[in-house]
C-alpha cells in the first residue's frame, strides 16, 4: 500500500496519464488523415465496369452496366414497400450501389441493385467509359467514329481512331478556351477600362474632343481585336466539331456524341497495371491543376487551391504587423495598471469570439462602410456598380487578419517577456535609444515567438469557411485574383476556398453521391495545403530561434 502511494505521490501516474492521451490524439488524427487519404485517393484509381443481368419481375430481366461504388445490407421488408421485386426470402439482403452513368438516357448516375437479383456479371473489356464535359460518365460500347457524319472507322480498330481523333478535339478545345477566356477575357477588360476612364473624365469635365478621339481609336483597336479572335475562335469551334463517335449503351439504344464534349476515353477493363498507373496520376494531377465542371462535380480544383494560398498569404502580410505592433505597445510602451490589463483580457476573450460574429463584422465596416466609401472617393465613374464596395478577396483576409491578430498578439507578448531584461539594459548602456534596442535586439530575438504566432495565425484562417461565406468566396469564380491585366493584382475580386468547395460539394451538390469522393480528395488537399504552409513557417522559426539562441544564454 505504501508503495502503490509513494507511486502515486512520484507522479508518474500522471505522466503515464498525459502519454496515453498524447498517443490517443496522435493515433485518431492519423486514423483521420489516413481514412481521408483512403476514401479521397481511391477516387481517381480507374474502377472496373461491370456489366450484369438483373431480374426485375418474375421472367423479366434488364442489363446494367456501371462501376460498384458501395454495399449496404437492408431489411427486405423495407425494399418491397419500395415495390421492388426481390428474388429472395430472406429477412436480409445485399444491395450494390452501381454508377450507371448515362444520365442523358437514364435522368440519374447511380442506381441500387439488389444482389439476389443479379442472374449474372462479368466485366468485357471492350465496355468503354467517357469523361465527358457534362451530363457526366458515359459507359457501352464503341461502334464507330465519324467524321463530318461519314463513318471512317469501326469494329476492333476503331479505338485507336478514337484516341487519336480526341486528342486532336481535345486540344482545340483547350486552344477554345484560352482564347474565350483569356485573349477575349483581356479585350473586353480593355473596353471596360475605356468606358470607366471616359465616365471619369465627364464626372471631371475634361473630356475634351482630343481625349474622345484617342478612346475612340483605342475602343475601335479593341474591337478590331475581339472581331480576329472571334473568328478565330469559331474556326476553332467548328474544326472541334468536326468529329463524333457512336456508341451503344448497356440497354442497346445508340447514341452519337461530338468528341469536343469528350475529355477522356479508357477501357478499364483492359488495362495493364502500368496503365492504370499512369491513368491514376494523370487524374491526380489533373485534380490539382485544372478547372472543375458539372457543377464542381468533376475536373479539378486548382482556383480554389490558388484563392486559398493567396488569401493566407495576404491576411498573414496584414495580420503579422498590426499583431507585433499591438503587442510591442502593450509590453514595452504601455503603463501595467488596470486599463492595460483590461486590454490584454478582452484580447484574450476575442480569440473565443465565433468566426461568423467576425464575418457579420467584416461584411458591414470592411464591405460596406469602408469599401463603399473608397469606392465613392476613388471609383465614382463606376458607381452604382460598386468595385471594393462588395464582397473581394482583400476583405476576406482583412477580416481573417481580425480573427486572427488575438493570437498574433498573445504569441508576440510572450516572446517578449521571455527576453530578460539584461539586454535591453545593456543595449541602453551602449548607448542605443529604446527603439533602436526594439529594432535590433529585441524584435529579432522575439521573432521565433511571433512566427509561432503567425503559424496558429495561418492553420486557423486557412480552415475558416463561415466569415468567407459572407466576404469573398463563391462557389465559382470567373477569374482569378491574379492575371495579365493591369494592375495584376485584383484584390477586388471574389475568389474560391478549398474550405467552402468542401461544404459546396459536400452539401449543396445537384448529385452528392458523385460529389462524395471529391469531397475526401478537397478535404485531403486542404491538410497538405495547411501542412505545407506551417512547415514553411516553421523552417522559418527554427532558423531564426538558431540564429538568436546564442544572445539568449
Amino acid at each position: 500500500m505504501k508503495q502503490l502511494r509513494d507511486w502515486f505521490t512520484s507522479g508518474s501516474p500522471w505522466i503515464w496519464l498525459s502519454a496515453a492521451a498524447v498517443s490517443m490524439s496522435l493515433i485518431i488524427v492519423l486514423g483521420l488523415l489516413a481514412l481521408i487519404a483512403f476514401r479521397g485517393l481511391g477516387h481517381f484509381w480507374p474502377a472496373a465496369v461491370v456489366e450484369m443481368e438483373y431480374v426485375i419481375a418474375p421472367e423479366s430481366t434488364q442489363t446494367v452496366v456501371g462501376e460498384v461504388r458501395g454495399r449496404e445490407t437492408v431489411d427486405q421488408a423495407r425494399i418491397r414497400d419500395t415495390g421492388q421485386y426481390v428474388a429472395t426470402e430472406a429477412p436480409e439482403l445485399d444491395r450494390l450501389l452501381v454508377k450507371i452513368g448515362n444520365r442523358r438516357l437514364n435522368g440519374l448516375d447511380f442506381r441500387w441493385v439488389l444482389e439476389p437479383n443479379i442472374v449474372s456479371r462479368h466485366k468485357p473489356p471492350e465496355l468503354m467509359v467517357l469523361e465527358r464535359r457534362e451530363w457526366g460518365n458515359f459507359y457501352g460500347r464503341l461502334t464507330a467514329v465519324k467524321e463530318a457524319g461519314d463513318v471512317v472507322a469501326e469494329g476492333a480498330g476503331a479505338s485507336e481512331v478514337l484516341l487519336e481523333r480526341l486528342d486532336r478535339a481535345v486540344d482545340l478545345h483547350a486552344r477554345a478556351k484560352r482564347i474565350e477566356k483569356d485573349d477575349i477575357g483581356s479585350v473586353n477588360y480593355r473596353l471596360e477600362q475605356l468606358r470607366l476612364k471616359q465616365r471619369r473624365l465627364e464626372l471631371e469635365g475634361a473630356l475634351t474632343a482630343k481625349a474622345e478621339e484617342e478612346l475612340a481609336t483605342a475602343r475601335a483597336q479593341a474591337l478590331a481585336d475581339y472581331e480576329q479572335m472571334r473568328e478565330e475562335l469559331s474556326q476553332l469551334n467548328a474544326a472541334a466539331g468536326r468529329d463524333s463517335l457512336v456508341a451503344r449503351a448497356g440497354d442497346g439504344r445508340e447514341v452519337e456524341i461530338p468528341l469536343a464534349s469528350v475529355v477522356r476515353a479508357y477501357w478499364p477493363n483492359a488495362m495493364s497495371l502500368p496503365r492504370k498507373v499512369g491513368f491514376y496520376l494523370a487524374k491526380a494531377w489533373e485534380f490539382v491543376s485544372d478547372e472543375p465542371r458539372e457543377a464542381n462535380t468533376e475536373g479539378g480544383i486548382f482556383p480554389a487551391i490558388f484563392g486559398t494560398v493567396m488569401m493566407v498569404m495576404v491576411m498573414a502580410v496584414l495580420v503579422a504587423p498590426f499583431g507585433v505592433i499591438a503587442a510591442v505597445y502593450l509590453r514595452e510602451y504601455a503603463n501595467q495598471g488596470v486599463l492595460t490589463r483590461t486590454i490584454r483580457i478582452a484580447v484574450n476573450n476575442l480569440a473565443g469570439v465565433p468566426s461568423i460574429v467576425y464575418g457579420v463584422f467584416g461584411l458591414g465596416f470592411f464591405v460596406y462602410f469602408l469599401g463603399g466609401s473608397i469606392d465613392r472617393l476613388f471609383f465614382p465613374e463606376a458607381l452604382p456598380a460598386p468595385t471594393f464596395g462588395t464582397p473581394g478577396i482583400l476583405w476576406s483576409s482583412l477580416t481573417l487578419a481580425v480573427l486572427t491578430l488575438p493570437v498574433v498578439i498573445v504569441s508576440t507578448e510572450e516572446g517578449l517577456t521571455r527576453i530578460p531584461r539584461a539586454i535591453r539594459e545593456g543595449s541602453l548602456a551602449l548607448g542605443a535609444t529604446k527603439a533602436e534596442t526594439l529594432r535590433r535586439v529585441i524584435l529579432p530575438m522575439a521573432s521565433p515567438a511571433i512566427m509561432t504566432g503567425l503559424i496558429l495565425a495561418v492553420a486557423r484562417a486557412a480552415g475558416e469557411v463561415a466569415p468567407l461565406m459572407l466576404v469573398g468566396v463563391v462557389k465559382l469564380a470567373p477569374s482569378l485574383p491574379l492575371d495579365g491585366n493591369a494592375p495584376f493584382v485584383h484584390l477586388d475580386r471574389k475568389f474560391m476556398h478549398l474550405g467552402f468547395h468542401i461544404y459546396d460539394v459536400g452539401f449543396q451538390s445537384p448529385n452528392v453521391e458523385a460529389a462524395r469522393p471529391l469531397v475526401y480528395a478537397t478535404a485531403l488537399l486542404l491538410v497538405l495545403v495547411i501542412i505545407f504552409l506551417n512547415l514553411a513557417a516553421i523552417r522559418i522559426r527554427n532558423y531564426l530561434r538558431e540564429k538568436y539562441r546564442a544572445l539568449e544564454n
